[in-house]
């Protein structure tokens, strides 16, 4: 018995903002590929994967018409949403940081700037994100910042487009996306003009006549910093080269003091290192939420063994703040806690860094305490991540896997 195909789905794209945004000029961008002003014609059509996929101008008249919204056989509750930041051939009048924590905090699912004046890759960033049906795609920021967010819910982390289970077991990469995405055109933070994603690094580093350079002469003081196209006239003029040895010894003995500063987290790992007893070992974070009516995640290793101790590690989340996962700054601290019994005072230094195998960007920073049966718990200090990206990275994991150091202090 032969079987009928499903019928095609046809997906509706809503074009929303506010008066004045230039919503009408950029969808006839979109439509006729021209700078054009007036609602003229309502209603345009993409090819999309086989689909279609209606773009309209929701002009409050005719919303109201009962035209408009007939024929639906259902409804998306919480449909994707993208941020366009049109009339980018003007100055900006909202700073880049707010766009991208609105971004984060709304859920936003992508975010691009456009012009339907000038009309750069207006209609690409239309299509660029714009997926079928479980074939939708992410950037890998966008997708462990997901993941963190389910793991401080404690819900299943769910494609923001169509609302299946997701996990890095159930995702793989795209490589035929990600070549295709390497050649769409990016915009150079210091000259502003367009190269290809794969070209970009290249030029913001080796070839932009307005990347920031410094002045040859850093070495014995100059400050200068300032697009390489005036470099040459900078160092022509530079003062440094001609000061006497008296103003130079000045400058470079501020630099020697920021430099010991530097190096002193380095020699105090060293000068531990020397220690007579010293126990190292390999911690596992797992994920557990506490009891109270509205839970808070925290973490926690097994007990474990070092200096012929037994230790505990507790971590977390933004110093168990309400709702973490409505913040886009994310921290996690931690605490160490000594589970023996002890004769006499244990004064300690640890430090956590990054396991083996793991490529998160830790900090190194010494800690200091002493413990003892009635005092046997630290205070919750910074686990030294470098940002919140690299937090995301660790509450995305399964299991957060660091190596701990424990330096005895002997009198």
């Amino acid at each position: 018995m032969a079987t009928v195909p499903p019928p095609g789905l046809k997906f509706k794209l809503i074009l929303l903002g506010d008066f004045g945004v230039g919503k009408t000029t950029l969808f006839h961008r979109i439509r006729a590929g021209r700078f054009l002003q007036g609602a003229h014609t309502a209603d345009e059509h993409l090819a999309i994967c086989e689909r279609t996929v209606q773009l309209s101008l929701p002009q409050a008249p005719r919303l109201a018409q009962a035209p408009f919204r007939a024929g639906p056989q259902g409804a998306v509750q919480t449909p994707p949403i993208f941020l366009l930041g049109n009339k980018t051939d003007l100055e900006p009048c909202l700073p880049e940081d707010k766009a991208e924590k609105f971004s984060v905090e709304h859920r936003i699912a992508g975010r691009f700037n456009v012009s339907a004046k000038t009309g750069p890759f207006t209609k690409q960033k239309m299509h660029l994100k714009a997926w079928c049906t479980n074939g939708h795609l992410m950037c890998a920021g966008c997708f462990i910042h997901l993941l963190a967010d389910a793991r401080l819910k404690e819900e299943q982390a769910t494609c923001p487009n169509c609302r299946c289970e997701i996990s890095k077991s159930l995702c793989c990469r795209n490589l035929a996306v990600e070549k295709a995405v390497s050649e769409l055109p990016s915009e150079c933070g210091f000259c502003m003009r367009q190269f290809p994603r794969s070209l970009l690094e290249r030029h913001q580093k080796e070839e932009c006549q307005d990347r920031v350079t410094q002045c040859k002469y850093k070495r014995i003081g100059c400050p200068w910093q300032g697009p390489y196209h005036e470099l040459t006239v900078h160092e022509a003029e530079c003062t440094h080269p001609t000061k006497t040895g008296n103003e130079l010894m000045e400058i470079l003995d501020e630099m020697d003091q920021t430099h010991k500063k530097e190096m002193q987290l380095y020699n105090s790992i060293f000068s531990l290192l020397s220690f007579e007893k010293i126990g190292y070992t390999e911690v596992q974070f797992r994920p557990y939420r506490t009891d109270d009516f509205i839970t808070r995640l925290y973490y926690e290793t097994p007990r474990f063994t070092v200096l012929n101790q037994t230790w505990v590690l507790k971590a977390r989340v933004n110093d168990s703040e309400r709702n973490p996962n409505l913040s886009c700054k994310r921290t996690l601290s931690f605490q160490l806690i000594l589970k023996s019994k002890i004769s006499s005072p244990m004064e300690c230094s640890f430090l956590l860094l990054k396991g083996p195998y793991d490529d998160v960007k830790i900090n190194p920073v010494i800690y200091h305490f002493v413990f003892t049966n009635e005092n046997n718990e630290t205070e919750y200090v910074p686990l030294p991540i470098i940002d919140s990206v690299e937090c995301n990275k660790l509450l995305a994991a399964k299991n957060i896997n660091l190596r701990l150091f424990i330096f005895q202090i002997q009198k």
